[in-house]
Parts: structure tokens; C-alpha cells; sequence
């Protein structure tokens, strides 16, 4: 069989309810982490461009927020986001996970995005926890007959499962084409929507109940002092007074805490050492005002 050498290079959409793992496989597809992720449902509020390049290929990945019912305007923005950059794709990569049925993906994900005439390939993902892998045939057969999908595969992304299939059927269905970005770029995002993202990364870890839903954050300013360590300030947003004083805890403990665990992470990511300077904000009812959201990037 001859070998394809032609480059082939695309944007694929990564599309899917909460909490389904499409962060998790765009870092485990980079072999490196550029989403953050936590356990709980819609970590991920922009779209996240993950650039992957090989010898005869340069795929686009575009991690998007979770699809599903909106209930302020910051969810309602991040939907659209998902359903856009689906649009602009030229494939559709739709997860879903074992634990869910078909009907609840038909109902919850592929309604909402059936009018979108692109090449899809359907992820089945957390296959780790099936201890029966024959049970899986049965699944995709249903999913098969039910949904015209280019190709279904199933995969673990924790377990780095079934990926390297899935990279290679997307390298496939990508059109022939040159490279849209240096080979050595891994995202087109700036170093700022990191270190932010990083530290919103924290607070959902270390904070419960609203309070990671109320937050945003912004770095403000980065720059290398004269001792040579980069000075980083962010402000983290929240909604009331009272979230304002659980986020920062009693005698700055809770936000001494996320910001420790924040800094050795900015510091493992950008390879020097770091000052992190955190502040935190109160802008009542950020997530419901227009122009709050225009302000944080949401639209």
C-alpha cells in the first residue's frame, strides 16, 4: 500500500456535554497540558487552541465549553462558543462517555448540532471504566445505526487509551493542505489567558458549592523584576462581599493556598521563577452583564 505523504492540515472542533473529558483529550493528543481541568462540570469557558504538528500534518484541535441548557449569560455565551467553532471547523470531534446513552446524547449534544454539515467523528471516551470491552461493540453498533458519523472510536483520555487510533483517523479526514502555524506553536492564545486560566484552575479545585461559578480572573500585569523572577498580577472577580471573603479565607489562608499551588504551576509552565501577586474583586453579578463579559473576553 502506498504511503500518504501529502500534508494534511484542519481545525477539529472538540464538542460535547460537561464533563465528558474533552480537556483531558486535548492534553492527552498534545502529550502536554494546555486545558485546565477539574472534576467539576463547565471548567472550561472559552474555546482553547491546542496546535498539534507532525511530519505530514498539522491539526487545530478547539476545545470548547460544555454544550447543554443555559441559565445566565455567561453559560448562553459559552454554548455559543462550542456551537461556533463547530461551525468553523472541518471536522467535528462529539464526545460522549460510556456512562451516557444514545438518547441522552441525541437529546443533550447531537439535536444541537445536526445542522452543521461537517465530516464527525463520534469519541467514546472513559472506556477504562468498562471491565468488559466487549460490551462495547453493542454501543457503537447502536450509535452507528443511529447517527451518520464518519467514524466512530472509543477511548480513554486519562488512560491515553485508543488516542493515537483517534489522531490517525483525524489526520484521515483532514483536507490536504500547508500549515497554518510554526511547527514549534502550540497554541495562538497569549501567555496572559494561561497564567489566568491556571489560577482559575485553583480556585475550582480548592472551593466549593458557587463559589467557582461566581469567579473569573485576569492577569493584569507581567513583567521580570530586577532580581530576574517575572512579577505576575492577577485579580480574581467575584460576584458578592461574602464569596469575596470566602475566597480570600480566614487571614488570607484560602487565597494563600491558591495562589501557592498557582505559582508552582505558572513556574513549571513557563520555566522561571515567579512572584504571583493576587488580588481579589468583587463586580456584582459579572456573569449576567454584557458588558462585564465583553470586559473578561466571554463574548
Amino acid at each position: 500500500m502506498k504511503q500518504d505523504r501529502e500534508f494534511h492540515s484542519g481545525f477539529v472542533a472538540i464538542v460535547g456535554k460537561p464533563n465528558v473529558g474533552k480537556s483531558t483529550l486535548l492534553n492527552s493528543l498534545l502529550g502536554e497540558k494546555l486545558s485546565i481541568v477539574t472534576p467539576k462540570a463547565q471548567t472550561t469557558r472559552n474555546r482553547i487552541t491546542g496546535i498539534l504538528t507532525g511530519e505530514n500534518y498539522q491539526v487545530i484541535f478547539l476545545d470548547t465549553p460544555g454544550i447543554f441548557i443555559p441559565s445566565y449569560k455567561l453559560q448562553k455565551h459559552m454554548v455559543q462558543n462550542a456551537i461556533k467553532a463547530a461551525s468553523e471547523s472541518d471536522l467535528i470531534m462529539v464526545m460522549t462517555d460510556v456512562n451516557e446513552t444514545p438518547e441522552e446524547f441525541k437529546r443533550d449534544v447531537f439535536d444541537k448540532i445536526k445542522a452543521i454539515k461537517k465530516k464527525s467523528i463520534l469519541v467514546i471516551n472513559k472506556i477504562d471504566k468498562v471491565k468488559d470491552k466487549d460490551k462495547l461493540l453493542p454501543l457503537i453498533e447502536v450509535y452507528h445505526k443511529q447517527f451518520q458519523f464518519d467514524d466512530i472510536v472509543p477511548v480513554s483520555a486519562l488512560k491515553n487509551e485508543g488516542v493515537q487510533i483517534l489522531l490517525d483517523t483525524v489526520i484521515q479526514l483532514m483536507p490536504v493542505d500547508s500549515a497554518y502555524y510554526p511547527e514549534d506553536e502550540i497554541s495562538d492564545l497569549p501567555e496572559r489567558f494561561f497564567v489566568s486560566e491556571i489560577i482559575r484552575e485553583k480556585v475550582f479545585i480548592n472551593t466549593q458549592q458557587e463559589i467557582p461559578y461566581s469567579t473569573t480572573v485576569q492577569t493584569d500585569e507581567i513583567k521580570t523584576r530586577q532580581d530576574n523572577k517575572l512579577y505576575i498580577r492577577a485579580t480574581i472577580y467575584v460576584e458578592r462581599d461574602s464569596q469575596k471573603g470566602i475566597l480570600i479565607g480566614n487571614n488570607g489562608s484560602m487565597l494563600k493556598k491558591i495562589g501557592q499551588s498557582a505559582r508552582i504551576e505558572i513556574e513549571d509552565w513557563i520555566g522561571s521563577s515567579v512572584y504571583l501577586d493576587l488580588w481579589v474583586s468583587v463586580k456584582e453579578d459579572w456573569r449576567d452583564k454584557e458588558s462585564y463579559l465583553r470586559e473578561f473576553g466571554y463574548q
